[in-house]
């Protein structure tokens, strides 16, 4: 067998081999995709939500105690990026219309964070294992983010509208006024504000069912 014939097919050999791991972890992918929870079917109450998911109550309250943004918050600005899809990203852009090409951005995951920020959370505060697709690392990542916000712009946790528009254009931005011309930010902002409000209001009709639900919780020594 000549060199030239036996260099074709050891190229043809290698592009089969990463075309198989391709394919390999593109099912990983997928498969971690069917097995998250599905997203809760009532998104208009906070209480059905964590009754469906009661862990995620659980991560929001971490964070909560953390950081201190409001549990309510947390899961609104997460049904606003998300709508609690845990491997979601933004859609393709078109070519031609038709023909699919990049992403408008690299977010990804419950609370749509984009790669550099996620590295900084990774870095300062999260683990090098923290996942995008894993809630308790969502409600998390957004607790960390807000207190960034707080500290560097001044904006209280307890102002969502504000503190979504940092989150949407980076304090950067928000101090330099960015959101100012974008109405459908603006809009956005003010959506979760009024969802949060709607989810606080809710969950202090339901919050005992979550604190005092293991064995182990017996009232009135339940995790306040």
């Amino acid at each position: 067998m000549g060199k030239a014939y036996q260099g074709e097919w050891r190229t043809i050999a290698l592009n089969g081999l990463r075309a198989g791991l391709l394919l390999a972890l593109a099912a990983i992918t997928a498969g971690c995709a069917m097995l998250a929870p599905s997203p809760p079917q009532d998104q208009s109450n906070i209480c059905e939500i964590f009754r469906e998911q009661p862990r995620w109550y659980d991560y929001a309250r971490d964070s909560e105690q953390e950081w201190g943004t409001p549990i309510a918050t947390q899961m609104s600005f997460i049904q606003q990026e998300s709508s609690f899809r845990s491997h979601v990203r933004p859609d393709r852009e078109r070519v031609l219309g038709f023909i699919p090409w990049s992403r408008p951005s690299s977010a990804y995951g419950y609370a749509q964070a984009q790669d550099p920020v996620w590295g900084e959370y990774q870095e300062q505060a999260g683990s090098r294992f923290a996942r995008r697709t894993h809630m308790k690392h969502a409600t998390d990542f957004i607790g960390w983010y807000n207190a960034r916000t707080q500290r560097m712009t001044g904006v209280s946790l307890n102002n969502p509208e504000h503190l979504y528009l940092a989150y949407h254009e980076g304090q950067g931005g928000y101090s330099r006024g960015s959101y100012q011309n974008k109405p459908q930010v603006r809009s956005a902002a003010q959506q979760v504000a009024q969802r949060a409000s709607r989810y606080e209001s809710q969950l202090s009709s339901c919050e005992s069912e979550f604190q005092c639900r293991r064995f182990y919780q017996i009232w009135p020594f339940c995790r306040q």
